[in-house]
């Protein structure tokens, strides 16, 4: 619980306290005082912290009357602070709301080279997990206002709007972000979105989902550098399992979703021979031996991927490589060449 909140609270707890406190006082000074019955007692002690104004039930002697005007002083006070912090309970509670989605939106102005999400449901969750697991800095962007309980329970920076308004992508910083993942049921919305994106950041990697395979082009041309079909890969998974179901069940342990499971991990190369000048081949890297690391797969300058690259393929400038190890040769890897 906010502090603020908790602070207010206890504030509550103190004035119904006295409140409690003081009509029992009340209806035992009539009890005690006028010889009143308890019925009696308890409707003159409550007409009169209200301040209601109905008669006595009966005539108050000289102490009754002395008690009567403590009461209604005490009771004038008290009432007045119990009110005063209820509503100012109320109001805070709004502020500290207002003050938290400032909070987070400082958070989101300072992201760079971030991604940014549209849409929480199942694809665009389990995108915010993976990225979570990585350490990669991102934004959701949800419109369902239903949705915002979820993701202050998943600890996400979020934002409620419709991405189909430039100024909410302009608000998640989608001109600053490095990729944009676009994981809405509609793929209307999706190719909308998507077109929105690339016209405010030509740079930026756009990934898409799509329902329908007709759509598939409609995206790409829109501006998407990838479409996803989730029902596609599903279905291929599916008939892969009986297909080839060993194959299928050792590519699916080489988790890439947490540090402690990490099996696979892509490298841009100037990380593995920035401290050395020498290295110039895949051999020169010498991973096996250092790290216990298998390299296999090379991505170059372009974009174009080599599987199982030779020994001797030399490492290029802006390229990548893709290694594969037990989690702890992954480990070992970060490690030796102070990979975050």
């Amino acid at each position: 619980m906010n502090p603020l909140l908790k602070f207010f609270r206890t504030k509550i707890y103190t004035a119904v306290f006295l409140l409690v406190v003081m009509i029992g006082l009340g209806v035992t000074g009539y009890k005690v005082i006028a010889d009143y019955s308890w019925v009696d007692a308890v409707y003159m002690t409550v007409i009169t912290m209200t301040t209601v104004g109905y008669g006595e039930v009966i005539p108050l002697n000289q102490e009754s009357k002395i008690f009567t005007v403590f009461l209604i002083l005490a009771s004038v006070v008290i009432m007045g602070y119990a009110l005063s912090i209820i509503t100012e309970y109320i109001l805070s509670k709004n502020n500290v709301e207002e003050l938290k989605q400032k909070k987070m939106q400082k958070n989101i102005d300072s992201f760079k080279n971030h991604v940014v999400i549209c849409g929480y449901g199942r694809n665009g969750k389990q995108a915010a997990r993976k990225l979570l697991a990585h350490k990669k800095q991102f934004v959701v962007i949800e419109r369902d206002k239903e949705v915002e309980e979820q993701l202050q329970q998943d600890e996400v920076p979020y934002i409620i709007g419709n991405a189909n308004d430039d100024a909410i992508l302009i608000q998640a910083g989608i001109d600053r972000a490095s990729s944009f993942i676009s994981a809405l049921p509609n793929d209307a919305d999706n190719l909308f979105v998507v077109l929105s994106t690339r016209q405010i950041n030509s740079n930026i990697n756009i990934i898409s989902r799509a329902s329908h395979e007709s759509s598939y082009s409609k995206l790409k041309f829109a501006g998407a550098n990838n479409v996803i079909l989730p029902d596609k890969i599903g279905g291929d998974h599916m008939a892969s399992l009986v297909v080839v179901p060993g194959l299928m069940e050792f590519i699916d342990n080489l988790s890439i979703v947490g540090k402690s499971n990490i099996n696979i991990e892509e490298v841009a190369v100037e990380k593995l021979y920035r401290e050395n000048a020498l290295v110039k081949t895949i051999r020169d890297l010498d991973l096996r031996r250092k790290t216990g690391c298998t390299i296999i797969g090379y991505k170059d300058e372009n974009g174009e991927y080599v599987v199982n690259p030779e020994a001797e393929m030399e490492l290029a400038a802006n390229s990548r490589i893709i290694v594969l190890g037990r989690p702890e040769q992954i480990e070992t890897l970060n490690r030796v060449y102070n990979i975050s």
